[in-house]
């Protein structure tokens, strides 16, 4: 590790050093490793000519201010980045039509064959993806076959993307195609990359062939909770890297300084929450002309009453910049509004989406709320049914931070809660130590339930069940990740009622055992109706003339013994896995 050197004022450090205890001298105090380890900066100080904290280094090479070997590290590859010869990019052609001008980009490429019309419908057939719209780009097959920069394709490669994944097969082509997009996708299958990937190219591109000093924000991607805006930025940073591409977090709870100056020196992409992006549009001069990608990530839930309004806000500010949207679930309320952002959309559905994954084990447990603690202390102690790393939902912030102290308690486990109360540097630092095993428990509300790509975990506990069939199907998707095996543990009693026909229809369609009194509750009547007949349920059952007959059968090979031979009080725990 290089040498940084600490400022130091008034007289030389020699004699600073002869007058003050060895305790006290500078060189005895740790280097600050991380940008977050740093103080923000007073008026006066130096300012960490990355992130704009305090500026205790200099740099040894460059003479700059830094805070910390993270920034220094930041720095030097940025000056390494600058020396390298530019990457080519793909040919753009101005064709002016009239008085106005368009630019058509080429993304068919001499090199790379193309497919028959018949292949490329086979194509899309076997991997589950349908298309609506005008000329839809074809499919792509590797990263390198639509004229990605060779740093980006490095950077990819590198961070493990070998081959993208059927949502990015057709997203990217599409995106680069300069086509505003509708996007619905099952969870865990790279919808993030699908959209980062083609605004990289874009922010390179433009940035390697413009003439003027502008170096005003080119995208915007919003994002409903910071914890989501943290993990897209991160990987954006991954995937940036050694490009002329640099980010800025815009979330609450962070100090707005500092994000002003950081986008204020100079970026390609702001990734923040609506409503901290609108402090800064209306309270500060933050110069958005430039901006031609709005990415609305979770665009169901950002299009709701609570988000709608702010987004509206944003996309008025634009000026018709190319707009794509995503989702795992998404309804025709969404494509009707998504009809009044952009003109000649492109819809994309690859899965099933607005349906759990299939490589998550959805076991559904009916629990009375007076016994769901003792029932998920049970699972915890249990070496056969406890998979950490684990996810467990809660419906109330208070919930969260209880119900991680009891875990802890009753089980002995590290246990860590995330809620929106809790400071955003609380909130990192939790969720770092879970991600990095540290803890092996994080109880949370819905803030990790979307797009929240927690990589390690194969296991979430639905504590309590979320008040829509969106959600649901967001908070279990997170046990799966590019199509890894996962399990969903889900409670469920009484006074979820108001969501019980949906999730019937859910399990349903899973081929998930559905617990017997949930099938049997008058909440779920007209789901069984109609001309199928057997239905696979937690207890067997005959139909008799239309009417449901349960026949309980104490021997059940999917789940442990019952402890009551009338079956009566079966706690039917869970699947034996």
């Amino acid at each position: 590790m290089q040498v940084l050197y600490s400022y130091v004022y008034s007289m030389h450090f020699d004699q600073i050093s002869k007058s003050l205890p060895s305790y006290m001298l500078l060189a005895d105090l740790p280097v600050k490793e991380r940008c977050f380890e740093q103080r923000e900066a007073l008026p006066g100080e130096p300012r960490c000519v990355v992130c704009g904290r305090y500026g205790e280094y200099i740099c040894d090479q460059t003479d700059d201010d830094i805070c910390s070997v993270e920034c220094k590290t930041i720095l030097l590859a940025r000056i390494a980045a600058k020396t390298k010869p530019a990457v080519k990019a793909a040919k753009r052609v101005n064709l002016p039509l009239g008085d106005e001008s368009f630019c058509i980009k080429d993304i068919n490429f001499p090199n790379i064959p193309t497919l028959a019309d018949s292949r490329i419908s086979s194509l899309r057939t076997k991997l589950d993806i349908c298309v609506k719209g005008d000329a839809v780009p074809d499919p792509i097959m590797c990263f390198s076959a639509c004229g990605l920069p060779e740093k980006l394709v490095h950077n990819l490669e590198t961070a493990g993307y070998c081959m993208p994944t059927p949502v990015q097969m057709q997203v990217i082509p599409a995106s680069m195609s300069n086509r505003s997009l509708l996007v619905s996708a099952d969870t865990g299958s790279g919808k993030t990359a699908s959209f980062l990937i083609p605004i990289i190219a874009h922010c390179s591109q433009v940035r390697s062939q413009e003439s003027t000093s502008n170096q005003g924000p080119l995208a915007i991607v919003l994002a409903p909770t910071r914890e989501l805006c943290l993990q897209v930025e991160e990987q954006a940073k991954v995937l940036g890297k050694g490009l002329p591409f640099k980010t800025a977090l815009v979330v609450g709870g962070d100090p707005l300084p500092q994000q002003i100056y950081r986008i204020e020196n100079g970026i390609e992409l702001i990734v923040g929450t609506p409503g901290r992006l609108i402090d800064l549009l209306m309270k500060h001069n933050v110069d958005l002309t430039y901006v031609s990608v709005f990415v609305l990530d979770e665009v169901d839930c950002l299009l709701e009453r609570g988000f709608r309004d702010q987004a509206m806000q944003i996309f008025q500010s634009l000026s018709q910049p190319q707009v794509m949207m995503f989702s795992a679930t998404l309804h025709s309320e969404v494509e009707k509004m998504s009809n009044s952002l952009a003109k000649n959309v492109i819809s994309i559905s690859c899965g099933n989406p607005n349906r759990p994954t299939k490589s998550v084990k959805q076991v559904v447990i009916w629990v009375e709320s007076k016994k769901k603690k003792q029932k998920i202390f049970e699972i915890m102690k249990s070496k056969q049914h406890f998979k950490p790393p684990a996810v467990v939902f809660v419906s109330s912030r208070v919930g969260a931070d209880l119900l991680s102290e009891a875990i802890t308690v009753a089980t002995g486990l590290e246990v860590v809660s995330i809620h929106g109360e809790k400071t955003m540097k609380e909130r990192r630092e939790n969720l770092r130590r879970f991600l990095t095993g540290e803890v092996s428990v994080v109880v949370s509300t819905g803030v990790l339930g979307r797009g929240m790509d927690l990589l390690k975990v194969r296991q979430v506990i639905l504590f309590d069940i979320p008040n829509s069939i969106d959600e649901y199907i967001h908070q279990v998707g997170r046990a799966s990740r590019m199509g890894e095996e996962g399990m969903a543990v889900v409670f469920v009693n009484e006074e979820d009622r108001r969501i019980f026909k949906e999730l019937v229809q859910v399990l349903k369609t899973a081929g998930a055992p559905i617990p017997r009194e949930l099938a049997n509750s008058r909440y779920t009547a007209g789901v069984y109706v109609g001309s199928e007949r057997k239905r696979k349920l937690s207890s067997r059952s005959i139909y008799l003339k239309d009417k449901l007959v349960i026949f309980r059968v104490h021997a059940i090979p999917e789940f442990e013994a019952c402890a009551d031979p009338t079956g009566a009080n079966c706690p039917r725990l869970f699947l034996n896995a």
